[in-house]
């Protein structure tokens, strides 16, 4: 585009005049160039293509419930785009109070995944206001699930009032929801996300499949590591305060002798702690295993005196960078507590 002051010569165009002061009046004359104008078309033009490839290549947008759904998710999106994860850390899947912006969340993301009512219990209400898909994984063909069986309920030994918090609905025959400790069942998760997202980003579908192989090759490997290390351990007794790692027990061999739970804010009876006590003092050598982020000021009062070692295992892996992390920490931190013993 061209700006002639008036006088100056005029091709063509529109004349209009400008008001630089009150008193002097100019006139100018623009003139279109044609060379001028075809370059922004061609710019145009460009520049639309370019926001439409950027559309057509916009990450998928997936939401997991808990974090060890999220590193899975995770190793299945590598090098496309990272997945979110609703629970922040430290947090229980079994009772979260969503926030507002937690609920516009699910409503909006392109894929979700959960474990399913028996473990995200806060989720279905919200969930029947959302139209995009959304995966209760417990109902998945394919998984290795596991029930809670009338001798681990009666194991619990804790009174009425006393249920904790964690395992208020670990009835008999109810499902164990901790499903994704079975390196088995993270393959089937991660096949049914795998798919899942080729559907809805075609033009990543091959990154997934090979995502998916190598994880799943991954898998095969760690798994061998871990039972040549925990099946020299298996004979070791030790106890949890939360009954969250039969399908991880299952995998490698190892049975806890006993679940002591009782709910945080709930002081177990005299007769309770003495029965506990009993049993640790049968078992000998032994770990007691808690949960972070706190331990149960009830594991000193039961450990005090006894040859019994405190330690941590963590089932929803905070700080796990991988799914394959999480595994191996757990395995880790049972067997060198239980190798010290």
């Amino acid at each position: 585009m061209v700006v002639w002051q008036a006088g100056q010569g005029r091709v063509g165009g529109v004349w209009f005049e400008h008001d630089e002061d009150v008193r002097v009046k100019r006139r100018y004359s623009i003139t279109l160039c044609l060379p001028s104008l075809a370059v922004v078309l061609r710019l145009s033009v460009v520049a639309l293509l370019c926001l439409f490839s950027l559309c057509a290549r916009a990450e998928v947008q997936l939401l997991t419930s808990i974090k060890p759904l999220q590193l899975i998710a995770a190793a299945v999106q590598e090098g496309v785009g990272p997945p979110a994860v609703l629970l922040p850390p430290g947090a229980s899947p079994h009772h979260f109070a969503l926030r507002p912006s937690d609920v516009r969340r699910v409503q909006s993301v392109t894929l979700l995944y959960w474990i399913g009512p028996d473990m995200e219990s806060f989720l279905p209400r919200v969930l029947q206001a959302r139209s995009l898909p959304s995966v209760a994984l417990q109902d998945l063909p394919g998984l290795q699930l596991r029930h809670f069986s009338k001798l681990e309920s009666d194991e619990h030994g804790h009174d009425e009032q006393a249920h904790d918090e964690h395992d208020h609905d670990h009835r008999p025959g109810t499902l164990d929801a901790h499903l994704w400790l079975l390196p088995h069942n993270a393959k089937v998760i991660a096949a049914k996300m795998a798919a899942d997202l080729a559907q809805a980003d075609p033009g990543n579908a091959p990154r997934y499949q090979s995502n998916l192989a190598a994880f799943e090759a991954r898998l095969d490997v760690l798994d061998q590591r871990l039972h040549a290390r925990l099946s020299k351990v298996a004979d070791k007794p030790y106890f949890v305060f939360h009954e969250a790692y039969d399908y991880f027990e299952a995998a490698y061999g190892l049975k806890h002798a006993g679940v002591f739970s009782v709910a945080a804010e709930v002081q177990p009876g005299a007769r309770h702690v003495a029965a506990m006590r009993e049993r640790l003092q049968a078992a000998g050598p032994s770990c007691v295993f808690s949960e972070p982020p706190l331990r149960p000021r009830l594991a000193q009062t039961l450990s005090a005196g006894l040859p019994v070692k405190l330690a941590e295992m963590d089932a929803l892996g905070a700080e796990a960078q991988s799914y394959e992390q999480l595994l191996e920490d757990l395995a880790n931190e049972l067997a060198d507590c239980l190798e010290s013993l």
